[in-house]
Protein backbone atom coordinates (compact mmCIF):
# COMPACT_ATOMS: atom_id res chain seq x y z
CA UNK A 1 0.00 0.00 0.00
CA UNK A 2 1.17 3.49 -0.81
CA UNK A 3 0.35 6.69 0.33
CA UNK A 4 0.77 9.70 -2.04
CA UNK A 5 -0.55 13.13 -2.35
CA UNK A 6 -2.83 13.70 -5.42
CA UNK A 7 -2.90 17.52 -6.67
CA UNK A 8 -0.31 18.96 -3.67
CA UNK A 9 -3.37 17.78 -1.48
CA UNK A 10 -5.34 14.98 -1.71
CA UNK A 11 -3.82 12.05 0.81
CA UNK A 12 -4.67 9.04 -1.51
CA UNK A 13 -4.14 5.23 -0.33
CA UNK A 14 -3.40 2.78 -3.20
CA UNK A 15 -2.93 -0.76 -3.77
CA UNK A 16 -1.60 -2.14 -7.33
CA UNK A 17 -2.38 -6.22 -7.21
CA UNK A 18 -1.44 -8.45 -10.37
CA UNK A 19 -4.34 -10.05 -11.49
CA UNK A 20 -2.26 -13.40 -10.46
CA UNK A 21 -2.41 -12.01 -7.20
CA UNK A 22 -5.62 -11.06 -6.41
CA UNK A 23 -8.62 -13.60 -5.36
CA UNK A 24 -10.86 -12.52 -8.17
CA UNK A 25 -10.42 -12.14 -11.69
CA UNK A 26 -13.25 -9.52 -12.73
CA UNK A 27 -13.52 -6.12 -11.10
CA UNK A 28 -17.73 -7.14 -10.37
CA UNK A 29 -16.48 -10.13 -7.77
CA UNK A 30 -13.86 -7.44 -6.33
CA UNK A 31 -17.44 -5.04 -5.99
CA UNK A 32 -19.14 -7.82 -4.22
CA UNK A 33 -16.67 -8.56 -1.87
CA UNK A 34 -16.11 -4.99 -1.23
CA UNK A 35 -19.83 -4.35 -0.74
CA UNK A 36 -20.17 -7.69 1.46
CA UNK A 37 -17.43 -6.28 4.10
CA UNK A 38 -18.87 -3.25 4.18
CA UNK A 39 -22.83 -4.34 4.85
CA UNK A 40 -20.88 -6.93 7.73
CA UNK A 41 -19.58 -3.75 9.68
CA UNK A 42 -21.35 -2.55 12.54
CA UNK A 43 -21.72 1.18 11.72
CA UNK A 44 -20.99 1.18 8.20
CA UNK A 45 -23.67 1.74 5.45
CA UNK A 46 -23.66 0.70 1.56
CA UNK A 47 -24.85 3.43 -0.83
CA UNK A 48 -24.28 2.68 -4.21
CA UNK A 49 -21.46 1.28 -6.78
CA UNK A 50 -21.09 3.80 -9.34
CA UNK A 51 -19.52 3.44 -12.89
CA UNK A 52 -16.87 6.42 -13.46
CA UNK A 53 -16.14 4.60 -16.71
CA UNK A 54 -19.47 4.43 -17.96
CA UNK A 55 -20.20 7.32 -16.95
CA UNK A 56 -16.70 9.56 -18.67
CA UNK A 57 -17.38 7.66 -21.78
CA UNK A 58 -21.00 8.27 -22.07
CA UNK A 59 -19.43 12.29 -21.53
CA UNK A 60 -17.17 11.48 -24.03
CA UNK A 61 -14.55 12.23 -21.67
CA UNK A 62 -11.01 11.61 -21.56
CA UNK A 63 -10.04 8.02 -20.38
CA UNK A 64 -6.86 6.50 -20.11
CA UNK A 65 -6.00 3.85 -22.90
CA UNK A 66 -4.83 1.13 -19.82
CA UNK A 67 -7.74 1.82 -18.10
CA UNK A 68 -10.27 -0.81 -19.10
CA UNK A 69 -12.77 -0.13 -16.14
CA UNK A 70 -13.33 1.97 -13.22
CA UNK A 71 -15.96 2.15 -10.32
CA UNK A 72 -16.29 3.60 -7.35
CA UNK A 73 -17.64 1.75 -4.24
CA UNK A 74 -19.88 4.60 -2.25
CA UNK A 75 -20.48 3.96 1.42
CA UNK A 76 -20.83 5.46 4.92
CA UNK A 77 -19.31 4.94 8.41
CA UNK A 78 -20.87 8.04 9.70
CA UNK A 79 -22.25 7.66 13.03
CA UNK A 80 -22.14 10.81 14.56
CA UNK A 81 -22.52 14.51 13.33
CA UNK A 82 -20.15 16.97 15.45
CA UNK A 83 -20.27 19.67 13.54
CA UNK A 84 -21.50 20.39 9.30
CA UNK A 85 -17.16 20.20 8.38
CA UNK A 86 -17.85 16.15 8.76
CA UNK A 87 -19.92 16.03 6.28
CA UNK A 88 -17.32 17.25 3.48
CA UNK A 89 -15.34 14.02 4.42
CA UNK A 90 -18.55 11.78 3.91
CA UNK A 91 -19.73 9.67 2.08
CA UNK A 92 -16.27 7.45 1.73
CA UNK A 93 -15.47 5.51 -1.65
CA UNK A 94 -13.22 3.06 -2.86
CA UNK A 95 -11.91 3.42 -6.56
CA UNK A 96 -11.75 0.34 -8.46
CA UNK A 97 -9.71 0.42 -11.68
CA UNK A 98 -8.82 -2.82 -14.15
CA UNK A 99 -5.86 -2.51 -16.38
CA UNK A 100 -4.96 -5.68 -18.93
CA UNK A 101 -2.68 -6.65 -15.79
CA UNK A 102 -3.95 -5.61 -12.20
CA UNK A 103 -6.63 -3.97 -10.07
CA UNK A 104 -5.54 -0.78 -8.56
CA UNK A 105 -7.50 0.29 -5.37
CA UNK A 106 -7.80 4.18 -4.21
CA UNK A 107 -8.99 5.78 -1.28
CA UNK A 108 -8.76 9.02 0.26
CA UNK A 109 -7.53 9.13 3.35
CA UNK A 110 -9.92 8.66 6.34
CA UNK A 111 -10.18 11.33 8.93
CA UNK A 112 -10.20 8.73 11.90
CA UNK A 113 -7.37 6.50 12.21
CA UNK A 114 -9.95 3.49 13.05
CA UNK A 115 -12.10 3.83 9.82
CA UNK A 116 -8.97 4.41 7.25
CA UNK A 117 -7.43 0.78 9.14
CA UNK A 118 -10.27 -1.20 8.55
CA UNK A 119 -10.50 0.27 4.34
CA UNK A 120 -7.02 -0.11 4.59
CA UNK A 121 -7.64 -3.89 5.62
CA UNK A 122 -10.64 -4.79 3.49
CA UNK A 123 -8.52 -3.84 0.05
CA UNK A 124 -5.47 -6.02 1.40
CA UNK A 125 -7.78 -8.51 1.58
CA UNK A 126 -8.25 -9.02 -1.90
CA UNK A 127 -4.54 -10.38 -2.04
CA UNK A 128 -4.92 -13.81 -2.57
CA UNK A 129 -2.22 -15.33 -0.03
CA UNK A 130 -0.99 -18.66 -1.10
Amino acid sequence: MTKTVYMDKYPIFSLSIEKNECKYDTIEAILEDLKAKVEAHPIAKFIAVFNNYEHTKSLEGEIAPEILDARNLVFCFGQAIPNSKILAVRPRSIGICETKERFILDFLEAPKEQMHATMEAWVKSLINVA
